[in-house]
């Protein structure tokens, strides 16, 4: 259960920095309550709050999974890190090309 979290806590890493650097630039980007659901545009605010939210439940469950010493811990972590930026990248390529 805890390489679960610790996956999940490596797709919410990555999905919050999308979020943080669009809306520090104060640019729009996608959201999930954005309309149409997923593929329209929010605020920046919108982005910044999201990508906050994705960070403290990431550190969250690292503080509380990979403290506890779960050995390849790190491991789990950069699986979800990477299959969520790989997936990111084909959704939003695919979204956002000209």
């Amino acid at each position: 259960m805890a390489y679960l979290g610790l996956l999940f806590a490596g797709m919410l890493l990555c999905n919050a920095l999308p979020h943080l650097l669009k809306g520090l630039q104060g640019e729009r980007f996608h959201t999930p309550w954005a309309q149409p659901r997923g593929v329209g545009m929010s605020s920046a605010l919108e982005n910044v709050l999201w990508g906050c939210a994705n960070l403290l439940v990431a550190v969250f469950l690292i503080d509380r999974i990979f403290l506890g010493n779960v050995p390849h811990g790190m491991v789990a972590l950069a699986i979800g890190f990477i299959g969520m930026a790989v997936t990111c990248a084909l959704i939003f390529g695919r979204r956002n090309a000209p």
